[in-house]
């Protein structure tokens, strides 16, 4: 089976959490854990994989990527647990004095 697009995010020996892009996703997290897959991971091993999804392109994984990791952590924790109705409302950033802009 050939290599296939795909997002994924690891949780950091630190609590902390990665997002990538990659077309061999068990090669890639290897080379996490091995402290070689991004400088980002290389003093926060190990990592563990806690969400991925497959692509049929690299341009659309390659992009939500980009977006996930504009994202705030209680947005991608949210996607963690896949608790896709909070996604919006986590979109929204609060005005200065607290209050959601409308």
């Amino acid at each position: 089976m050939p290599p296939v697009p795909h997002v994924y995010i690891v949780e950091c020996s630190d609590g902390s959490f990665y997002c990538g892009s990659t077309w061999d996703l068990e090669r890639r997290l290897g080379q996490h854990n091995e402290g070689v897959g991004a400088r980002y991971t290389a003093h926060r091993r190990p990592v563990r994989l806690v969400w991925n999804c497959q692509f049929d392109s690299i341009k659309t994984a390659y992009e939500l990527e980009k977006k996930i990791q504009g994202w705030s952590r209680a947005k991608r924790v949210a996607l963690i647990e896949r608790r896709y109705g909070d996604l919006s409302e986590l979109s929204r950033r609060p005005t200065a004095r607290g209050r959601p802009r409308a």
